[in-house]
Formats: C-alpha cells, structure tokens, sequence
C-alpha cells in the first residue's frame, strides 16, 4: 500500500506540528508549510523519515507564493490525498480600538483567505486525477473552532473568521462533492499548544495537542463531515448554538476575555 501525501499548513509548532507528527508516524509523505523556515528545519529533523519531506517557507496570505508551494509539491510527488488548511492566528481585539483594524483584517486573511489560497492550488488536479477507495480523489481539510459557533467578547476577529471558516468549508462540501472530493471540518476545543498558553482564564476539557492530532486524523480518514474534538466540547458548541439570544448574552458578557495584543504582536 504506498503512502499518504498530505499538504499543511501552519506546521511550524501547535496543531500544525502535531498533525504532521502524527501522519509522519504513519509513513506519509508530507509537503510542510509555515513562515518561519528555520522551525519548521527544526521540526522536520526530529521526525521519522526528514528525506519524505519538502517544507515551504510561506505565509497563507499570499496566494501566489501558496500557488508555488502547490507546484514544487506537485512536481515531486503528484496530487495529495489530503490537504490541511491549518494555519491561523488568535489575537484579542477591541473593536473601538483604530490600531486594531489591521488586526481584525490580518486574522481574517491568515484564518479565512488562507484557508482558500491553500485548497485552490490542488482543486484541479484533484479532479484530475483517478478516484481511490469509495470514489473519492482527495480530501480537503479546514481546521476550524468552537469559537466559531457564536461570538465571544473581546474575540470578534478570531470567532467571525472561524464562523466564515465553517461557513466556506460547508460550501466547499456541497461543490466539491460531485467531484469526488471529500471536505472535512474539524472544530477543535481547548487544545494545549503556544495559541492557548496565555489564555487566562479555564479551559475545559482542555486536550493534549497528540492527542487532538491522533483522533483528528482519524476523523479525516473516515471522511467526517464535521467534527468537534474533544466531544466534551461537541455538545458544549451545541448547546451553545441552540441557547437563545437573550439568555447567551447575559452569560457570555461576563466571561473572561482574550488579551488585546496592540497591532496584532506578541
């Protein structure tokens, strides 16, 4: 059985990292994106098989250098069997803040146009190519939140680029389906990695980044729809979505907020 290709982005640390540990354990292929080339060198030597590995020094931002990633990858190893959209940034922001506009437009382009400039290059030739098991010719993967199901205070950047996330996945589902593409929407919850580190306030049913990845990648390989990791936090977005307005707001308006980063650095 020959091994998976796989294309990520945001590979360099947090989810990216261990998602693409945890296909490498299993004799993928990979193709690597992140901005920072230096960690992802880093990374990419502390894996099983470094010569199954391109990496790609990129920001999701700029489409064409996305575009020219996709090209080398398909140049050296054909058509992936999946591409993960992963790549995003989570920054407090205050709406009446002027310096925080290029924030609210930066996490907007890196969470939901980054997510487009990594799918389109491998759209085509994914409808090109040979259907695989259950007639399918490839799966594309978006990475998600919960903080996408409804706005949380001090979050507005963060929670509308995630709710459009789900929103464009959803309608990638619908389109690419007749042509034999699979689109798989993971949501995930509160996951231990750099993003979360500094979030002051309780995480519950807060997970173990391997452990996310290892139940991710299975739900990528049965071709789920949409899945919340961990399930804690599946009924939790429920809930949440179905809670009247009223009765949200008087909830969530006292909830701890995310720290505003001024101008987006850390």
């Amino acid at each position: 059985m020959r091994p998976q290709k796989v294309f990520l982005t945001g590979a360099s640390s947090g989810l990216g990292q261990a998602l693409a540990r945890e296909y490498a354990t299993q004799g993928a292929i990979l193709g690597l994106v992140a901005r920072r080339e230096d960690a992802l060198r880093d990374f990419v030597a502390t894996l099983p098989n470094p010569g199954a590995v391109r990496i790609y020094a990129a920001d999701v931002r700029d489409a064409d250098a996305m575009t020219g990633a996709a090209q080398d990858f398909l140049a050296h190893f054909g058509c992936p069997d999946v591409v993960i959209a992963n790549a995003g940034v989570s920054v407090g922001t205050v709406a009446s803040e002027r310096e925080d506009l290029a924030v609210f437009r930066m996490v907007m382009d890196t969470n939901w146009f980054g997510m487009l400039t990594t799918f389109q290059p491998f759209l085509h030739p994914m409808r090109e190519r040979d259907p695989g098991a259950g007639g399918w010719r490839g799966t594309l993967v978006g990475i998600a939140s919960v903080a996408g199901v409804r706005g949380l205070p001090g979050g507005g950047a963060y929670s509308a680029s995630k709710s459009a996330v789900i929103k464009l996945l959803e309608s990638l589902r619908l389109e690419q389906r007749r042509h034999g593409i699979r689109v798989v929407t993971i949501a995930p919850g509160y996951i231990r990695t750099p993003m979360t580190a500094h979030n002051p306030y309780r995480m519950p049913f807060l997970m173990d980044a391997d452990v996310f990845a290892r139940k991710a990648v299975r739900a990528i390989a049965a071709g789920s729809r949409f899945r919340v990791i961990p399930w804690q936090m599946g009924w939790v977005a429920s809930l949440m979505h179905l809670m009247p307005r009223w009765l949200y707001d008087m909830l969530a308006a006292r909830a701890p907020r995310k720290p505003r980063q001024p101008g987006g650095k850390d």
